[in-house]
């Protein structure tokens, strides 16, 4: 009895972590035949098949990992139905691939963190019924999901600016992808810093074995830096509100660019330093932080729409009052104009 094939293949890198390891004999393997060990171990079960013994996982092996199977020998390893022994030890190895971009954007559009949703074409539909055989099904599928992402289409919820569909790829990484990882930290009480560390990724799966779904809705802000500058707020694909607010004056002006909410506080005393050297220390309500030391706060002035902070978004009492929940840990602030 000599083995003749194993699935993935010796040596191979890339794999996908929640497939199976099919190992393949010269002849039918015996019911009761001990199994192969691996390492790292990761939960699952063997079974022999015909000539074939499968190592169905019920948790994914993680990325970029080197997995050892050992096919053990003699009286105590691996035998045929027949009787016959394996004649050496056989020592195999792979290298499992990394979680992919696209992956993690057909996750987290399931899971509600984009302004947009995903739904598997046929084939896509199909792979995923075909994991439901194993003893987690929706964990694994979900790993698959991030190792080996299937075909399927994404669908733009309606109701946003045009400008935030020519930041979106689902392949690479982007500002929407990164703003939706901080959204997801933020609501499972990890440290928002859009980390995809193996924490956040266990998190994700499980998540989607759950069901769970965003719970804050979809943000999106728009501060305009055209008199009389203003600050738009679309949340779920509607308008939520619009105010006049001030940007950054000429030595100190808000920059351009588009930036998730990081840091928030109710209450805070801003400090800083004022463009003739002084220094400040202003108390302020209804803090977003989106960009550095810049964020949508309520500032008292005498009026608002045109340039007057050292480079935050300030807006009128009630106004940040309302902007205050929507913009929630991930929301995106663009800044144009």
């Amino acid at each position: 009895m000599h083995l003749t094939s194993m699935t993935p293949a010796s040596k191979t890198t890339g794999v996908d972590g929640a497939e199976p390891i099919t190992i393949s004999f010269s002849a039918p393997v015996a019911p009761n035949s001990p199994s192969p060990t691996l390492s790292p171990s990761v939960p699952g079960s063997w079974s022999a098949l015909g000539n074939s013994m499968v190592f169905t996982p019920s948790a994914p092996f993680t990325p970029s990992t080197r997995v050892t199977v050992s096919i053990p020998d003699g009286p105590t390893g691996v035998r045929s139905a027949g009787g016959a022994l394996l004649s050496t030890p056989l020592t195999e190895h792979f290298t499992t691939g990394n979680y992919s971009q696209a992956g993690l954007a057909e996750l987290l559009a399931q899971q509600g963190y984009l302004p947009m949703s995903w739904s598997p074409s046929a084939n896509g539909a199909v792979r995923a019924a075909n994991a439901e055989s194993a003893t987690d099904p929706a964990t694994l599928t979900a790993a698959g999901e991030a190792y080996d992402p299937p075909a399927g289409q994404y669908t733009w919820d309606t109701g946003y600016p045009s400008m935030l569909k020519t930041m979106w790829s689902p392949d690479s990484a982007n500002v929407i992808l990164r703003g939706a990882v901080m959204a997801f930290e933020s609501e499972h009480n990890m440290t928002v810093d859009a980390s995809l560390t193996p924490q956040f990724w266990r998190a994700l799966f499980r998540a989607q074995l759950r069901g769970e779904r965003n719970t804050n809705g979809y943000t999106y802000a728009v501060a305009s830096k055209h008199v009389p500058e203003t600050l738009t707020i679309y949340h779920n694909g509607h308008i939520a509100m619009r105010t006049l607010a001030n940007t950054g004056i000429p030595v100190s002006p808000t920059v351009d660019g588009t930036f998730p909410v990081y840091q928030k506080f109710r209450f805070q005393i801003m400090r800083g330093t004022n463009p003739d050297g002084s220094s400040y220390a202003d108390p302020v309500s209804y803090v977003s932080y989106f960009n550095g030391g810049d964020a949508v706060h309520y500032f008292p002035r005498g009026s608002y729409g045109f340039q007057q902070s050292l480079g935050c978004v300030e807006l009128p009492w009630n106004s940040a009052a309302r902007a205050y929940p929507y913009l929630t840990y991930g929301s995106l602030v663009t800044v144009t104009g």
